[in-house]
């Protein structure tokens, strides 16, 4: 991966990286029901969803579209909450049987001992947990009163498992953001990896609660704890791939912000329609499986994610950091999209003269 050494460099390798468009990483939102009611689902999953899970076999006839797929072709599993599918194990092996790699992404509500070793059978080779705080903030956010103690319990299942790729993700907000030293200790003694923080996304449900928003001031403190904690080169701990962060760019990273959405990320949504991140506007879906050949839809449609020059209206629109932001990351264009949801760079500009 190409680090920060040379803006340039680095943008001449987003702009080969946009014209090759290889479709290496495939959500598939198996589901969009789910055990938990989280304050800030962007999805607004429920238990009761108004979709029927996805068949398997459609998933299938889709994913062998693909003419050219590269030997790290992963396929992940997300919702709603996977594990809520009884056939998950029966996924799992289909994909595998294919030639690919599949991970899963969960709440770990479900997740015990059966289930980790069945899923490892059936050829699961990366993980991800959510973590929200320790045990009041954690259980806050997601709603109920046992969650974390079940995620804590998942937690060490797949630390057991060290051929496992796994890490573990948390969404700061006004209530955790002060705890994330006591997350990292937490997590170094659980013996976890790998960390990656996010912000919250005003979409879907956590448009109503005002403490799911850091100011701007509580979002530079999050950028220099993770910068902090990457010198000490104890947990792979970075900030996500959300949105551009200006000077933070090569301290909180590993390479340069770069929205892979439509590039080399797809993904086929519950109802069968065929786009990039799930988080993602449903405005902004390319065609169906039901209707369209999906890697052709691939190889030819995408022109929003691939130029983004529709992006330049709003406040972006004579940003001095177009250049390297190219309007933040696609999930922040929501409803009219005449202007960027939330501006990372800017809020710590604002930070800086506070």
């Amino acid at each position: 991966m190409i680090r920060l050494i040379n803006g340039a460099l680095f943008r001449k390798f987003k702009q080969i990286e946009t014209e090759v468009h290889e479709l290496n990483y495939l959500f598939w939102e198996c589901t969009t029901r789910c055990n938990l009611n989280c304050l800030h689902c962007g999805s607004d999953c429920a238990k009761d969803s108004k979709f029927q899970d996805m068949p398997l076999a459609d998933f299938l006839a889709a994913l062998d579209t693909i003419e050219s797929k590269p030997a790290h072709f992963t396929v992940v599993l997300t919702g709603g909450e996977p594990l809520l599918r009884k056939d998950i194990e029966t996924c799992g092996r289909e994909i595998r049987k294919r030639g690919m790699r599949w991970s899963m992404v969960s709440n770990g509500l479900l997740y015990d001992k059966e289930m980790h070793n069945k899923l490892l059978n059936a050829g699961m080779g990366a993980l991800t947990f959510s973590l929200d705080g320790l045990q009041q903030n954690h259980n806050w956010l997601r709603n109920n009163k046992n969650s974390f103690a079940k995620v804590d319990l998942a937690i060490d299942l797949a630390v057991g498992s060290p051929r496992l790729n796994f890490d573990v993700v948390t969404c700061v907000n006004k209530r955790n953001v002060t705890e994330l030293p006591d997350i990292y200790t937490y997590l170094l003694n659980k013996g976890v990896k790998a960390w990656r923080l996010f912000t919250i996304v005003p979409i879907g449900r956590a448009t109503e609660n005002e403490d799911l928003f850091l100011t701007d001031q509580q979002f530079k403190e999050t950028l220099d704890f993770i910068a902090n904690m990457r010198k000490l080169n104890q947990l792979d701990v970075k900030f996500s791939c959300e949105g551009f962060v200006g000077k933070y760019e090569s301290k909180v990273r590993d390479s340069g912000f770069f929205c892979r959405a439509g590039i080399n990320i797809g993904s086929i949504l519950i109802d069968g329609s065929i786009s990039a991140c799930p988080n993602i506007d449903r405005s902004f879906a390319q065609g169906s499986i039901y209707k369209d050949n999906f890697y052709q839809i691939w190889q030819t449609k995408f022109e929003a994610f691939r130029n983004r020059e529709w992006t330049k209206t709003g406040e972006c629109k004579n940003c001095g950091d177009y250049k390297d932001c190219q309007g933040n990351g696609m999930h922040y264009w929501h409803g009219n999209k005449e202007n960027v949801l939330t501006c990372h760079n800017h809020k710590l500009k604002n930070a800086l003269l506070e």
